[in-house]
């Protein structure tokens, strides 16, 4: 009699997408000059949730 093989089926944890990026791993941040601190305009930056992965953290 033969032995029975079984296989192991691929696991399902595949990562998820960060939300605040949306998986690019850079977030928009608004630049401020002058002492009335106005906004000028945006530069991208890395995001400080995923630090530029773009997978959600591990909770």
């Amino acid at each position: 009699m033969a032995t029975k093989r079984t296989t192991t089926k691929p696991s399902k944890n595949t990562p998820a997408v960060c939300s605040p990026c949306d998986g690019s791993g850079m977030v928009a941040a608004t630049v401020r000059v002058g002492r009335k601190r106005r906004p000028v305009g945006q530069q991208d930056g890395i995001c400080l949730n995923c630090l530029g992965s773009g997978l959600a953290p591990d909770a």
